[in-house]
């Protein structure tokens, strides 16, 4: 057999963890697309016949322009994916020992827990999958430049009041990414709304910012006493803009309908008080697709499912000068 390479037509979607279900849904649901023809490896669904623009949001990676390699030996297999474009990441469901020896035959990616902050490469990251010993499914152009499009981060067990923590690491990552920003440091003020016990306000504090935390319940003490976290306890949604005053970043993952957090990303963004917000958009049941379409058309802005989030979405919107 020699090496050839079929291009396939329509894409591939590899779910986040314990996802597919919810992936599966939205192509339904949210894009109206026939699954008759879905071919499933392992958790990956491909589908030959799907539109273009679709970016779904529980595929954690999208095989843009997929096509399917048939090699003779790991080398050759290493060597057509190097010859394409420098960084590959690889999805195993099977052959995994053989996936591993074409890893390591390619370019150093890094594939291990990331250690926060984050830096999302700026070079694009293709992904493959073995699908038997001499046949694998890839696509240079992918929807993330995040490796197989998993953050995972070198977990603190020990300091952090909750594992809440995790969600705004990964979003401010993403936020730096997508908008090339910097991060929250020493000399800008946050709010965050729905604060206890404290997993956000943890992070922004150990990043230096001040944090303005309102809650009914309080903090974790070691955060109560930190100097640099004023608490109030308060319902945060009733406060007004005016009342507050401005600030670099307004931040929330409290439990609340999306209607009315909607409603109060628009009254915080209208007032001119903050140019950076970042929410988790909790779902209640069924996914209102319109009402999340309502969320992505705000400027500025990206809807993401993280590898933090369970069935909840994160809002991210930066302001431009």
């Amino acid at each position: 057999m020699s090496t050839s390479i079929e291009k396939l037509p329509g894409k591939a979607f590899l779910p986040f963890i314990d996802m597919k279900d919810l992936l599966l849904s939205e192509l339904q649901k949210r894009y109206g697309i026939s699954l008759a023809g879905e071919k499933n490896f392992g958790e990956m669904v491909y589908l030959d016949d799907c539109p273009a623009e679709i970016e779904p949001y529980w595929s954690r990676c999208t095989m843009e322009e997929p096509f399917m390699l048939h090699f003779d030996s790991i080398g050759e297999a290493a060597g057509e994916l190097k010859k394409i474009q420098r960084s590959w990441a690889p999805y195993s469901f099977t052959c995994f020992r053989r996936s591993a020896l074409i890893q390591e035959k390619l370019p150093y990616v890094n594939l291990k827990a990331k250690k926060f902050p984050y830096k999302v490469p700026a070079s694009p990251t293709g992904l493959y999958c073995l699908i038997d010993d001499h046949t694998l499914i890839a696509s240079a152009r992918t929807s993330t430049n995040v490796p197989a499009g998993r953050i995972e981060f070198i977990e603190d067990h020990e300091n952090p009041p909750s594992r809440a923590y995790l969600k705004i690491q990964e979003s401010l990552s993403l936020a730096s990414h997508f908008f090339d920003i910097q991060l929250p440091g020493p000399g800008q003020k946050c709010f965050e709304a729905g604060a206890c016990p404290g997993g956000w306000t943890w992070v922004l504090v150990g990043l230096g910012s001040k944090v303005f935390a309102v809650d009914r319940a309080e903090l974790a003490p070691e955060l109560m006493k930190n100097p640099l976290v004023e608490f109030r306890a308060h319902d945060a949604f009733t406060f007004k803009p005016e009342e507050l005053g401005e600030f670099d970043w307004v931040i929330s993952d409290v439990i609340c309908y999306p209607e009315r957090l909607l409603e109060w990303i628009r009254m915080w963004l209208a007032s001119g008080k903050t140019r950076n917000m970042i929410c988790t958009i909790k779902m209640q049941g069924e996914i209102d697709w319109p009402l999340i379409q309502q969320f992505a058309e705000i400027p500025d802005s990206k809807i993401v499912h993280l590898n933090y989030n369970k069935h909840e979405l994160t809002f991210i919107h930066v302001g431009r000068d």
